[in-house]
């Protein structure tokens, strides 16, 4: 089972969202910047979902300081394709940042990316 946590101001959104589209091998759980962390450090949840009003800082700031830069992006105000969340999945970022008035698009894109790489 692949876990995501959520965090920010929308993650109750995001949360739902995720889980309606009822993707076999994820679970999603609404969590907080430091418990996040904690947790993907530990082995303990597999990716982070986080949102704010302009998706670029305050969406991952702890998980940047905590995970490092490596391991986190941030879309900002940019949607990214199918392609381009692909390769950033590859590359082995966990931890990601948008803005709350994309969750529509950017969830379900982020979540199917995740649950085909079962």
């Amino acid at each position: 089972m692949t876990k995501i946590l959520t965090g920010g101001v929308g993650k109750a959104e995001v949360t739902e969202t995720v889980k309606k589209l009822d993707l076999d091998g994820i679970e999603v759980t609404v969590s907080n910047d430091m418990d996040a962390a904690m947790k993907l450090r530990g082995g303990q949840a597999d990716y982070f979902l986080g949102t704010c009003h302009t998706g670029a800082g305050a969406s991952l700031g702890v998980l940047v300081g905590l995970l490092g830069k490596s391991a986190c992006h941030t879309f900002g105000r940019s949607v990214p394709t199918e392609d381009e969340v692909n390769a950033l999945l590859a590359e082995g970022k966990k931890v990601f940042g948008f803005a709350i008035d994309q969750i529509d698009v950017i969830a379900p894109l982020m979540a199917r990316a995740i649950a085909a790489r079962g």
